[in-house]
């Protein structure tokens, strides 16, 4: 059997992560662990804070602490904001870890063994104001390509090229704003990716019918239009140093670039599970370095603006190291999530960030919308308005209403047991023939990781509940014709346990509860495997129902005014 290993971008150590970031890489990757576990599949989902880098630098200077001891602390408080969401890593590493500074350092060793590596000269910008060199991102300036006004030194936001700090127009230091700066001379070593050309191509196209469009334009974009050679130091003390026994010492001092150490957190985070559980290193191979590679299928998540770093960086340090690592087999990439058609902000107070979000609403009603809305094919955009409206009518009205009235009603006029009266009719084998369609479909989508689909489909299946549950109408039948009441108000109990299966992936308390209110809830809730003719009619006559309380809580207008004040509206 597959096993499944799952990897989502490593978010930024500089703060609570927004909406965006969330939706980007985070959740999606955890409805696809979620649905593989559901389906009986060996599956590994791992991350990791990105702790290196002028990020993490420049937001320590900003809150008056040394770099390690803001790390250890926002380590800690986006682990427990993940756990708030019910983000399920198998393991939340860090990628200061001593085991990721182990695994680059001796991958850097073998690439420079390999002759991939090579001491350069470059021209660097040194800062008066600072007296020190400005790394990528302490410089910002203009983009050469689209003219953003505040484009940093190693990528443009705005139109997601790969610059450096040389490239950019009327430069300036991201610290002070201080334009007193200089080109100067540093060397640094480079990974020779121009070499890698053609076989990136091949194993690129190999993958063409399991990419999405947008991933493999970005990938083919970079190679057609000529890849260079990418410096992989920086003059930087928070990093993983530079090995002495590499260019006889020359780099001393020097810490690898983040973008080259971040992608191999993903194995040292691995590693960190392992080593934590005390196990021994064939544990965390058997997933890295299988004896077959088709024994493991890999699956990263991530946003847009890191499609270059995993479809070219990171599997040439893998492809030039000559070792037999894991390369990745599906890739599914996100555009951008904004908010109210701008950019989330955390200098503005704009926008909805994971901390404040948990404070005002429960988990499952983020992760609903988020899903339902991912930006998968194009930019998507959260207002109040429209969340307000999809969790009032898809959660409140369409799936939370059905599993009320549906147990409460059994309590009231079936003693709070499932009836065995009747047998099922025309009107349950249609629905029955409907859900092994749509539940296939459903399926089929979460295979093909399209969210959004797939949550329609989901949404589809419960009005299907609804619409069954309305015609049936046993409230208005139990007065005249028990035995009809009795089969609507079974069916409709057995449709309250497949929602509870089926919806686990995306909203996992919520399908905690709606299962519990037919039996307990295993920690992994199966997949309903099996056909709808079987599992709709699966409950035991007598079987003890317990109603839960109000599923979903409606948004009033009053909460929606008081956020849109609060977090900022269109007017923003």
């Amino acid at each position: 059997m597959t096993r499944y290993l799952i990897t989502s971008a490593l978010p930024y150590i500089n703060g609570v992560k927004h909406l965006g970031n969330l939706v980007g890489s985070m959740l999606p990757a955890d409805v696809y662990a979620r649905f593989r576990r559901a389906k009986g599949d060996e599956t590994l989902f791992i991350c990791a804070t990105d702790e290196h880098g002028t990020p993490a630098e420049l937001a320590a200077l900003e809150a008056g602490q040394d770099v390690a001891t803001y790390c250890t602390e926002q380590h800690e408080i986006q682990k427990s904001l993940g756990e708030g969401f019910a983000l399920s890593f198998d393991y939340f590493g860090r990628s200061s870890s001593v085991q990721n500074r182990e695994l680059t350092q001796h991958l850097a060793r073998v690439l420079w063994a390999n002759g991939h590596l090579e001491v350069r000269t470059t021209k660097q910008v040194y800062s008066h104001a600072e007296k020190r060199f400005l790394p990528d991102r302490y410089v910002v300036g203009t983009c050469p390509h689209c003219g953003y006004e505040r484009a940093r030194g190693d990528q443009c936001e705005n139109c997601t090229r790969v610059l450096d700090p040389a490239d950019l127009i009327n430069p300036r230091s991201a610290i002070s704003g201080s334009t007193e700066i200089e080109i100067r001379d540093s060397k640094h070593l480079f990974l020779k990716q121009s070499a890698f050309v053609e076989q990136l191509r091949v194993w690129i196209e190999s993958h063409a019918q399991d990419w999405p469009n947008a991933v493999l334009s970005i990938a083919r974009k970079w190679l057609d239009e000529g890849l260079n050679d990418r410096g992989i130091t920086r003059d930087l003390s928070w990093g993983v140093p530079v090995p002495d026994d590499i260019a006889n010492g020359e780099l001393k001092g020097k810490v690898f670039y983040v973008w080259f150490d971040a992608p191999i957190e993903y194995i040292g985070a691995t590693k960190e599970l392992t080593d934590s559980l005390g196990k021994p290193d064939s544990d965390w191979q058997r997933w890295w370095r299988p004896e077959n590679p088709k024994d493991v299928t890999y699956v990263e998540f991530m946003g847009k603006d890191n499609v270059p770093f995993h479809t070219v960086g990171f599997p040439v340090t893998v492809m030039g190291s000559g070792e037999n690592w894991k390369l990745v087999d599906r890739i599914k990439g996100f555009n951008w999530m904004n908010y109210y058609g701008g950019k989330f902000s955390t200098s503005q107070k704009r926008g909805i960030f994971m901390d404040k979000a948990l404070e005002i609403l429960p988990a499952d009603y983020w992760r609903w919308w988020l899903m339902a809305n991912a930006p998968e094919s194009a930019d998507s955009s959260f207002t109040w308005e429209h969340f307000a409206s999809v969790v009032n009518k898809d959660l409140a009205d369409v799936l939370g209403n059905f599993v009320n009235r549906v147990t409460k009603f059994t309590v009231s006029r079936f003693e709070g047991k499932v009836p065995g009266e009747g047998e099922y009719g025309e009107d349950e084998k249609a629905l029955i023939a409907e859900l092994d369609k749509r539940v296939a479909q459903y399926n089929a989508y979460l295979e093909d990781i399209e969210f959004r689909k797939a949550l329609g489909e989901l949404r589809a299946i419960w009005v299907a509940g609804n619409e069954y549950l309305t015609k049936a109408a046993p409230w208005t039948h139990v007065k005249t014709d028990r035995i009809k009441a009795a089969v609507g108000v079974r069916m409709g109990l057995n449709l309250v346990h497949l929602f509870g299966h089926l919806t686990w992936p995306v909203l996992p308390a919520s399908a905690k509860k709606i299962h519990e209110a037919i039996q307990p809830a295993p920690q992994i809730i199966p997949w309903p495997d099996k056909p709808m003719v079987e599992f709709l009619d699966d409950l035991e006559p007598g079987q003890a129902i317990t109603p839960p309380d109000v599923m979903f809580a409606k948004i009033t207008d009053e909460q929606l005014a008081e956020w849109k004040t609060r977090f900022g509206g269109q007017e923003a």
